[in-house]
């Protein structure tokens, strides 16, 4: 046994071991280095708004993918944004009901099936879900007039 452990050499001194950055020789310029990329990410982004002003940048938040450059922050739920456009977002044919919509039963039984029917279409608006287009995850809704509600999502300043 006495053998074994010492055929295993372990560094004793820490100046012994060397560590990532000793191997790395930093006058050489790396080859995927742009000190001008911040300039042009600011460019593109003016670009796209055409001089506007954005209430937040959102973001996925689980790949942290773009998803809208120009929003509008909701009044009341701060956490909640409107944009009408959008990138990376996919609307999927899975329908949703908005909080709270929950139809009165009360006096069903009396009316016609045809008016109930309207009823039904004309009170209660279902929206259809978005989400991001690379992780497939639910990030809002958008409703009839094609306007984005996000509400899962990350802002960032702009």
């Amino acid at each position: 046994m006495d053998e074994s452990r010492e055929s295993v050499a372990s560094p004793t001194n820490s100046q012994q071991t060397v560590s990532d950055d000793d191997e790395i020789d930093y006058s050489v310029k790396p080859e995927f280095y742009d000190s001008d990329l911040d300039n042009k990410d600011e460019s593109w982004v003016s670009s796209k708004r055409k001089g506007k002003r954005t209430d937040a940048v959102l973001s996925c938040p689980a790949c942290f993918t773009t998803l809208c450059l120009e929003c509008q922050r909701h009044e009341i739920y701060l956490t909640q944004y409107r944009a009408m456009f959008v990138v990376n977002c996919e609307i999927t044919d899975k329908k949703v009901f908005p909080h709270g919509s929950k139809k009165r039963r009360k006096n069903r039984k009396a009316r016609k099936p045809e008016e109930a029917e309207e009823e039904s279409s004309t009170s209660v608006e279902a929206v259809s879900q978005v989400c991001c287009s690379v992780c497939s995850t639910e990030v809002g809704v958008i409703d009839k007039d094609e306007v984005y509600h996000f509400y899962d999502v990350l802002p960032s300043e702009s």
